[in-house]
């Protein structure tokens, strides 16, 4: 399933929200989240630490609804049991993953290579959820794999493209004014 919109539309929660059901309900054995090392306009530079420690901040999101659906405490020790990973994007190649849910957030700002790579990587009772905001694409070269992806897949009937828009915007109100504000000047 893809779920493209602007901010706001509850897209990572959602998505959050329905691999925590899943799970309870034992339709898959673990959570993978994965999300591209991209920042938004700035340049953080180097990041010290171990792997969990440099792809935290990218994560945020991410654990910030985690943590809503299952508590501070849960996800920890999911995280230690391996039940909840978090996978960097560059690191999935090669990777087969089943009885997993498995969401990529911030897609826009995956290339196209890194995009086939991600999708490629299902495997057998597995989910997948792709989100992102295709005017927020943050890469230097302005191709994004979800733009892309979009484009070559929709036609595929297996798959699922929920399109959302500012009418979807469930943060402050103000949100969806300046979302459409923005898109007029586009």
């Amino acid at each position: 399933m893809f779920a493209i919109g602007p901010a706001g539309t509850g897209k990572t929660y959602l998505s959050v929200v329905y691999a925590v059901q899943l799970l309870k309900q034992g339709e898959v054995k673990k959570i993978i989240l994965t999300r591209p090392a991209v920042e938004a306009g700035e340049n953080l530079g180097f990041l010290p630490g171990d792997l969990k420690e440099k792809v935290d901040p990218y994560l945020r999101p991410l654990y910030d609804s985690l943590h809503d659906m299952l508590g501070v405490e849960q996800v920890d020790k999911y995280l230690e049991k391996g039940i909840i990973e978090i996978a960097p994007l560059a690191y999935m190649r090669g990777r087969t993953l089943e009885d997993a849910f498995i969401i990529l957030d911030e897609a826009q700002n995956t290339t196209n290579v890194q995009m086939k790579m991600f999708l490629t990587r299902m495997g057998f009772h597995s989910k997948m959820v792709v989100t992102g905001d295709v005017t927020q694409v943050d890469l230097k070269t302005g191709n994004s794999g979800l733009i892309v992806a979009h484009a070559l897949l929709k036609e595929i009937k297996e798959l699922c493209f929920v399109e959302l828009t500012s009418l979807d915007v469930v943060r402050h109100p103000l949100v969806q004014k300046i979302i459409d504000r923005y898109k007029e000047c586009e």
